[in-house]
């Protein structure tokens, strides 16, 4: 291949994470790899009996529609990961791009998460639920599954709740991408 057509072949961006030269890839590289997947963002909360809990969560995907299945990633690291493993239940809200404010709340470290008493309520089943979530999510905790330094969480949805837009609202949802929070809307469409 000539040097002219090889330039003309090169990627225009600069690679900066390596190969895996080992056995496994380093936890760095593997973060950069999946730094540019962007991912729908939502809150868990359950109780266990000692109290609301809840986290943002970036790893939410559905998984079965036959029975109604979801599954997220749970950090060892998470100071809600012991509350959550003892959960029978828990409700995954689905948050759009207005609800910035609360995926940074439950993602921070160190506070009361529940402190604003007026910003959720409880299920008649018992459960915390975020008032104004476009989309929840109630389910039974159905499998477990350590992964590494995380567990993998499967979830049986047995209620939803989906609040349709107001004609005027703005219903995009939040994406986190690249380490910074983002909006889908009609213009990010490309078909």
């Amino acid at each position: 291949m000539s040097a002219a057509r090889a330039a003309v072949a090169a990627p225009s961006t600069t690679r900066v994470a390596s190969v895996g030269t080992g056995d496994m890839l380093s936890a760095d590289d593997f973060k950069a790899a999946f730094r540019n997947h962007p991912a729908g963002v939502a809150v868990v909360t359950a109780d266990a009996g000692d109290g609301p809990v809840g986290l943002t969560a970036t790893s939410v995907i559905s998984v079965s529609a036959n029975p109604a299945l979801l599954v997220f990633s749970l950090s060892a690291f998470s100071s809600t990961a012991p509350a959550l493993a003892r959960a029978e239940t828990l409700v995954v809200h689905l948050l759009g791009a207005d609800q910035m404010a609360l995926a940074k709340t439950f993602s921070t470290s160190g506070i009361d998460r529940f402190a604003d008493t007026s910003s959720w309520s409880r299920l008649v089943t018992g459960e915390p639920v975020l008032n104004g979530a476009p989309t929840w999510l109630r389910g039974r905790i159905v499998d477990r599954m350590q992964a590494g330094d995380s567990t993998v969480v499967a979830v049986q949805v047995l209620q939803a709740s989906v609040m349709e837009p107001a004609p005027d609202a703005d219903a995009s949802p939040l994406i986190y991408h690249n380490r910074s929070w983002h909006r889908l809307s009609e213009l990010s469409a490309i078909s």
